[in-house]
């Protein structure tokens, strides 16, 4: 008989040191707020690595561990089955945090005031990494289609007048959820390969396309493209596990490789702790049915965020991702300043999204709403925006 997940649990997360929940005073500037900004969900992480977790904990022992024999053989198999990616055990490495794993890719790969482009509205940390380590954030801004949607500017990474440094590149898109195509992905390879920019490929959300697309491994497309990354995954998103740092990275070129690999390991960042192993392993054995699971219920969600702005804020526009659990609004038609918006959202609807402007200015008049949550938790995020909405433009 099939398993049955339960999505419409709330669980209360308040008080539980959640980024979420727990810091929307400093962060947001009052703590009456329904959270549904940092991109983690409010579903229980599945039974299965919880039961794994469990196992590992009646052991009395947490002293210097090994990685699982299992543990490349079961990433490799999850990526072949999911993406019909061919990944040898050799390219694969632990790594502590995607994040933290570009800011090491920055730091080996380049100096400072080196070239670091970026394709803005995107994940505001590639800019944040950037500056902080002291090199020169390039814009490469995304452009926007007739539907609402993005597409890549590749004249204008073609015809910037340097050659070396590296892209960030986000894969499937965060925030507006886009899965790139292999056209698409080819194209970028090849300017990038031309001009010397080694591309980090941000495949953290690769795991949760919705209706139906498919998500394209960057490296997959084309020699080019193989022969120029470094691409970083995780279970963390699919499985809602971020709090356990499960990422890992995909090298396929052999000087690429032993360059970052040879400083990883001089640094002792390959090796995972216990936990990111356990938890790792449980998801790409277990996981399949929960995904999909989930994936449905995430749809649902999305649909239900459509219906619900169509009928009552038709000005904000819903973008569909096609993948991850983002929803990018599109807010322009309230006619509103970007922090107008946001203290709309904040102080009158009293709802805590990621302000559309942190992407970089192309995000002005956008926000970005969390839908990994139980739907009655989502009915209410929506009612309470209808109601600030209201209120807003009454005042």
């Amino acid at each position: 008989m099939e398993l049955k997940y339960d999505f419409d649990e709330e669980i209360e997360r308040l008080g539980t040191g959640a980024l979420k929940t727990d810091r929307l005073k400093e962060r947001f500037g009052r703590a009456d707020l329904l959270a549904a900004w940092v991109a983690d969900m409010d579903f229980a992480t599945p039974p299965f690595i919880i039961e794994a977790l469990k196992r590992r904990l009646e052991h009395p022992i947490f002293g210097y561990n090994v990685e699982p024999d299992d543990y490349k053989p079961l990433i490799i198999k999850w990526e072949k089955d999911l993406h019909d990616w061919d990944i040898r055990p050799d390219w694969i490495s632990y790594i502590p945090g995607i994040v933290k794993g570009i800011g090491m890719v920055v730091n080996v790969f380049t100096k400072p005031g080196d070239d670091i482009f970026i394709m803005p509205p995107v994940y505001h940390p590639f800019r944040i990494v950037t500056e902080l380590n002291g090199r020169k954030v390039v814009n490469i801004p995304l452009k926007e289609t007739e539907d609402g949607s993005y597409k890549i500017d590749f004249e204008s990474l073609k015809n910037y007048p340097t050659e070396g440094g590296v892209l960030i590149f986000s894969n499937p898109h965060n925030p507006a959820g886009k899965v790139w195509n292999k056209n698409e992905l080819q194209q970028l390879a090849a300017i990038c390969k031309e001009k010397k920019i080694l591309v980090i490929s941000d495949e953290i959300h690769a795991d949760m396309a919705l209706w139906g697309k498919k998500h394209t491994p960057f490296m997959t497309v084309s020699k080019e493209a193989a022969d120029n990354s470094i691409t970083f995954c995780a279970p963390s998103k699919v499985f809602n596990i971020p709090g356990i740092v499960t990422s890992f990275s995909v090298v396929p070129n052999e000087e690429i490789r032993e360059k970052f690999y040879g400083w990883l390991k001089a640094n002792e960042f390959n090796e995972a702790p216990e936990f990111s192993y356990v938890a790792t392993c449980a998801a790409y054995r277990e996981g399949r049915e929960w995904r999909r699971q989930m994936l449905e219920y995430i749809e649902e969600n999305i649909k239900e965020v459509e219906t619900y702005f169509s009928e009552n804020i038709p000005k904000i526009k819903v973008q569909r991702p096609d993948a991850s659990f983002l929803v990018w609004l599109d807010c322009r038609e309230l006619g509103l300043k970007q922090e107008e918006l946001v203290d709309m959202m904040v102080n009158y609807a009293k709802v805590a999204l990621n302000d559309g402007a942190m992407f970089g200015k192309e995000g002005e008049g956008f926000m970005r709403l969390n839908v990994g949550m139980p739907r009655k938790s989502l009915r209410k995020v929506l009612e309470r925006i209808k109601q600030g909405v209201e209120s807003y433009q009454a005042k």
